[in-house]
């Protein structure tokens, strides 16, 4: 992941509430509720001093007037508290909604590259727990700000209108609650990235062990995946104290220099009572004491706040970074097929060992090319390239004369269908993984017929709701065979001309190879196909076959041809077919 540029927590809330521009009239809306509510706080300490006052003079107008302006003041209360809570909410929620969005739009747009340097735990944790945190500073953060600060305002102008000497002792204290608020500040948030770090790693590791259930108790790794989880789990826990620790002696210290305060202010207040009035002194000192509350309260958002500012910090991050790069403005509705490779050489980010090295070929249109060699011979690799999920550092690829990067990345991918080794199926129906995406608006006859083509047909007429069926996730409630062909029951759906076949057949059995491989041999008239196999039985009537090894041809030629110059590939035909 790049790093972003230093931004400090002003910046980064700042930005966060940038997001509440499209909703500033709910957002002007909910600070008038909370404004009623706050404002009336004032108005209870002088209903304080109006009940003195009646107690002493024994008003007989005071017995239905206080009761009343009593039930007035809770009324508007009640109403204003409402207002402001639930516009903000609507205003708050918006934001996470649209962050949300916002940041899963931009995953899917993000390069290979950023994938292969992020793990899908921690990506998974950012959308989840990360913007959850977000929520609290957006909503329950932004609502005790909004009305406890209207209120400690409300409640300071009604002691300095009330006596302004007194209340210069709470401008005082007012140094020492910034101190105590900057370092706990700090502390938060510093606690906060790494609880979201951890989080991240019990996301990871969960997702590991489900998805690889298979693996971890055929291997006997139960206790291992419990021990990794106990570790990541146990870590997350010690932050997490270290926050409540943090927050459990932050406020009792507030507390304390609040309270040492108005301690003092009420000694002064008893000395030197001078010229105030029983009542006025009464609501004074209520009004006082209303104080501490809201700003404890005041002090126990901040750790809310600085969650969500370092939750935000990682969401800008992924926001920040660079799309995939479409910069080309070539479009065509359908290639011929021609590819050429010229003096092509890739290497993966952050690795210094060279994948293709001065690769040269000419694939004509209709021909089936094959790729043999080891494993990480380049193979895939080079498959890879041609869809431009990863972008050439020299030589040019050239598809109809046109350099693949003069073509639009939609126009260029529209071109080609991929079938890899390994399926990917979505938790949906088989109707719906076949026709998938940009194929959707295909007919359900349509689907059939690539369906049958494929040789899936005969089991999907097993299935209990046919094309209706659930797959599961990952296609988990098929087999490895019926995946495949599911597979590639989508790639003939496509219809594209140009064809990458990336050990498409590894996981069928025997007869159902067959099968498909007739009905690919069928499917590949009049396409450029590329087909990457490590069965040399799957590629013998190959119109081409390139032998690789360390990113570079070392052979090629036709299948007899490899045959008759007793090289790499006769060696390897030897030991497959041994037997």
């Amino acid at each position: 992941m790049n790093q972003p540029s230093k931004q400090s927590s002003l910046q980064v809330y700042l930005r966060l509430l940038q997001y509440l521009r499209p909703h500033w009239k709910l957002f002007v809306l909910s600070v008038f509720g909370y404004a009623l509510y706050s404002g009336s706080q004032p108005l209870l300490a002088d209903i304080v001093g109006q009940l003195t006052d009646a107690v002493y003079d024994q008003d007989p107008q005071a017995i239905y007037l206080i009761p009343l302006s009593l039930l007035a003041i809770y009324f508007v209360r009640g109403l204003g508290g409402f207002i402001g809570t639930y516009f903000l909410a609507k205003v708050s929620f918006s934001i996470v909604h649209s962050l949300r969005t916002e940041m899963f739009n931009k995953l899917v747009l993000l390069p290979n590259s950023y994938y292969e340097q992020n793990n899908s735990g921690h990506l998974i944790s950012m959308i989840t727990f990360n913007v959850g945190q977000v929520t609290g500073a957006a909503t329950n953060a932004v609502k005790v700000i909004i009305r406890e600060g209207i209120t400690v305002l409300a409640l300071l102008g009604f002691l300095f209108y009330s006596n302004w000497q007194l209340s210069m002792t709470f401008l005082a204290i007012a140094p020492l609650i910034a101190l105590v608020v900057a370092y706990a500040s700090k502390r938060f948030k510093k606690l906060s990235k790494k609880i979201q770090v951890t989080m991240g790693d019990l996301t990871h590791i969960s997702s590991e062990a489900i998805n690889g259930y298979k693996e971890v108790k055929s291997f006997g790794g139960e206790q291992y995946e419990q021990a990794r989880f106990l570790a990541a789990s146990q870590k997350n826990y010690r932050q997490n104290m270290k926050m409540v620790m943090t927050s459990a002696i932050n406020t009792p210290v507030l507390q304390m220099i609040v309270a040492s305060a108005l301690s003092f202010l009420i000694f002064l207040a008893l000395s030197f009572l001078g010229d105030m009035q029983p009542a006025e002194f009464i609501s004074y000192i209520v009004a006082a004491g209303l104080l501490p509350k809201p700003i404890r309260q005041l002090s126990e958002v901040n750790s809310t706040i600085q969650k969500g500012i370092a939750a935000a910090e990682s969401v800008f991050m992924v926001l920040d970074e660079q799309a995939e790069q479409d910069n080309g403005d070539y479009e065509v509705e359908r290639v011929i097929g021609r590819l050429e490779f010229k003096q092509v050489s890739f290497s993966y980010l952050q690795s210094d060992k060279i994948v293709i090295n001065d690769f040269n070929l000419t694939i004509e249109p209709g021909q089936t090319v094959a790729l043999v060699g080891r494993s990480g011979s380049g193979k895939s690799t080079l498959a890879s390239l041609i869809s431009r999920f990863y972008d050439i550092q020299s030589g040019d690829i050239l598809l109809d004369g046109h350099s693949l990067q003069h073509y639009t990345l939609a126009s260029l991918r529209d071109q080609i269908s991929l079938v890899t080794q390994d399926v990917t199926l979505f938790n949906d129906t088989i109707e719906k993984n076949i026709a998938y995406g940009a194929l959707s608006h295909h007919t359900r006859e349509e689907v059939i017929q690539a369906a049958e083509a494929a040789y899936a047909m005969e089991f999907i007429c097993e299935q209990s709701d046919g094309l209706d069926t659930l797959v599961g996730e990952d296609g988990v409630l098929l087999s490895g065979g019926q995946r495949q062909r599911l597979a590639i029951a989508r790639s003939l759906l496509k219809n594209a001309p140009i064809l990458i076949l990336d050990e498409a057949t590894s996981a069928l059995d025997t007869e159902s190879e067959r099968k498909i491989q007739s009905a690919l041999e069928n499917v590949m008239q009049g396409r450029t196909t590329l087909v990457i196999a490590h069965r040399l039985s799957t590629i013998e009537n190959a119109d081409h076959i390139v032998v690789m090894d360390k990113g570079q041809i070392i052979e090629q030629g036709t299948h007899q041809e490899l045959l008759a110059l007793g090289g790499f590939y006769y060696q390897l035909h030897n030991q497959q077919f041994s037997d």
